[in-house]
């Protein structure tokens, strides 16, 4: 994948590719915004749902390694996430996609994705291949060579998408992916990641519930910091009825499990 080393390559296999233990995550002096988190996730799409505030960046963040655990531990395809550590070798194998991304408006969509490609340290060689594969997937091929500064806020986040996966991460964290995406290049974007989710681990962020039913295979649903639930999307469903609000059976299942999350002993 990101090595020369033939042995290096062979795919690696562990019980779990992201394992959380008690993790907390402090963001300033007060807030914990991430409390007392166990939970594990395998090969997969799994939706990390939530309503606004309730940790999701936070979350995604700290696996990404921008931010460290204030407290319990986090596991990564066999590496123990640390204060101190050095998690570069990690990086190399994990793609990240976060709300806000920066670039240089005079690169073309190929030289930002080069770029990334360099800093996630793979070999030169096997990079023009890996940006051409990366930009075909997100739909970008034809651009390839525009500037970014002359690309749609859509377009924009494709190319986003494809610095992402330009490394063949073993795990890819998606920060509200869709945004800015149209109709079309969302339902696009939801086959990619059906497909990225066979042999990948892939955690998707969003507040849209329509994409987790069409995309995930599994449901992490989040409140406060804490984990309210996971699950499937039927099941998710299943906790709904109609009284419960929501335009669909994903969606009342998700308000229903918030609501019981807030009353004394619930979910939580």
């Amino acid at each position: 994948m990101l090595t020369t080393n033939a042995a290096d390559t062979a795919p690696k296999t562990y019980a779990w590719e992201i394992r959380a233990s008690g993790l907390r995550v402090r963001v300033g002096r007060k807030k914990m915004a991430v409390d007392g988190l166990d939970l594990c996730l395998g090969i997969g799409t799994h939706g990390l749902l939530g309503p606004n505030g309730a940790g999701k960046t936070t979350l995604i963040r700290t696996l990404a390694t921008v931010l460290r655990p204030t407290e319990g531990d986090l596991e990564m395809l066999g590496t123990r996430v640390g204060a101190m550590a050095d998690h570069r070798a990690l990086r190399r194998r994990i793609g990240y996609l976060p709300q806000e991304f920066g670039y240089y408006k005079r690169f073309t969509v190929r030289e930002f994705v080069e770029y990334m490609a360099w800093l996630k340290e793979v070999p030169k060689a096997a990079v023009p291949a890996a940006v051409q594969r990366a930009v075909e997937r997100v739909g970008l091929a034809d651009r390839a060579d525009h500037r970014m500064k002359t690309l749609s806020g859509g377009m924009v986040r494709r190319a986003g998408i494809a610095q992402a996966i330009v490394n063949d991460p073993a795990v890819l964290l998606l920060d509200e992916p869709t945004v800015g995406l149209d109709p079309a290049q969302r339902l696009r974007f939801r086959e990619l990641l059906q497909e990225l989710g066979r042999d990948t681990c892939v955690v998707v962020s969003t507040h849209l519930v329509e994409d987790v039913a069409a995309a995930c295979s599994d449901v992490v649903l989040f409140a406060e910091g804490r984990l309210v639930f996971q699950g499937t999307p039927d099941e998710m469903a299943a906790a709904g009825s109609p009284e419960h609000p929501g335009g669909s059976p994903l969606e009342r299942g998700y308000s229903a499990l918030l609501q019981d999350s807030e009353q004394p002993g619930g979910t939580w």
